[in-house]
Formats: C-alpha cells, structure tokens, sequence
C-alpha cells in the first residue's frame, strides 16, 4: 500500500490553525544551506535540487533498481528552518536579505546514507548543477515541538507566531531558540497567497 504523508502524518503535516504540542521523532533529509532573499532565484535553483533527488530516489523501481525495503510513497513537500544573520535579528523590519536557511525534503525510512549519496551521483551525472556538490544527507532531531497551520500569505507569519508564543506562556513552555521550521503544503507557485498553507513549528522546553 502507498505511504501517503497526507493520510498517515497528519499530526506532523496538517495540524490545525490553533498552536498545538508535538513530539517530532527522528527523519532523515536531503538538504541545502543558503542565505538570502528567497525570492531570489537562487533559491528556486536549491529547491528544483532537492525535487531532483527527492523524485529521483522514489522513481528508482522503475529504472530496475529496487532498495532493500523500498515501498511506494508519495514525496514529502518541502521544509525550511529560517534564521537571521546575528546584525539583522534585533531589526523593527524584516530584512529578507538576511535571512539564513536550510531547506530539506524528508526521504523515507528505508533511505540509508549510501543511497541518498548514489543518488546524488547518478543526478550529478544526469543533471549536473553546482548546489548539487553542497547537498547533505542526514537525520533531524527535532523533539518537544508548539505548530500550527497558517494560512495566508507568508508575510504574515509573525500573528501566527505570536499566537504560538502565547500558548507557550499557557502551557508552561518556553521557545527555545529564534530558529523555526516551515512546512510548506501548498505551492507558492500555483496558489494565491491567501490560500497558502504553511506549517510553523519552533522547539519548546518545559519552564
């Protein structure tokens, strides 16, 4: 049977538009350091990389290579953990030129590091691109976890935000860091921006 993120994730990809705890466990990545506008088209080239792998991997059956513990699933969508560089996180305005970034897409269980690594290869050869050459496989831990769906446009994150932070002084909880991830369900290409769904998600730390 096909794993579908949609249908057996819910809880980690369509939370609901109200802050909620999460215990996140453990997934592995293919992923790409950058910094930058992300209207920039830098970052487009980044993320046609890590589709590149992502359906490369998944579509390896039918070019006669099955994995051991290979099964069928739907690729997961794209991930982001934002920062800013040290001189612009205390800004009243946010300067997207500063933004510092780690976009990933998840890759299923039976994805092993030397896999993830052919697969690099084979695309390098296929398709050279120099981000390819900067791509990392590994695993993130992200444990005790506040998310909440957005919708909306992504320039209006921060009342999410500042719902999440709320609900962290309610229960108990403490942010853990500046950093956060976005999960990005909708494409930011083919959907209005006030129809974009987005996942939020910061570490949180018990008081």
């Amino acid at each position: 049977m096909k794993y579908e993120w949609k249908k057996n994730d819910k809880t980690l990809y369509l939370p609901k538009a109200v802050p909620s705890v999460i215990d996140v466990p453990p997934a592995s990545y293919f992923m790409l350091n950058g910094k930058g506008n992300p209207n920039h088209s830098d970052f487009e080239d980044a993320i046609g990389v890590l589709y590149s792998l992502s359906y490369t991997l998944k579509m390896l059956p039918k070019k006669g290579v099955t994995p051991e513990g290979y099964f069928d699933y739907t690729v997961f969508p794209l991930e982001g953990i934002w920062d800013l560089e040290e001189d612009a996180r205390h800004a009243a305005v946010l300067n997207k030129d500063k933004l510092v970034y780690t976009i990933m897409i998840r890759q299923p269980d039976f994805v092993t590091e030397s896999l993830a690594l052919e697969v690099i290869e084979t695309v390098s050869k296929k398709k050279p691109h120099p981000l390819l050459g900067k791509v990392t496989f590994g695993k993130l831990e992200e444990g005790l976890c506040v998310q909440m769906m957005h919708h909306g446009p992504y320039d209006d994150e921060p009342a999410s935000f500042a719902k999440m932070e709320q609900y962290c002084e309610e229960q108990g909880l403490k942010r853990s860091s500046k950093l956060h991830k976005e999960i990005y369900i909708s494409d930011a290409r083919k959907t209005p921006p006030e129809k974009l769904k987005t996942v939020l998600r910061f570490r949180a730390g018990r008081n």
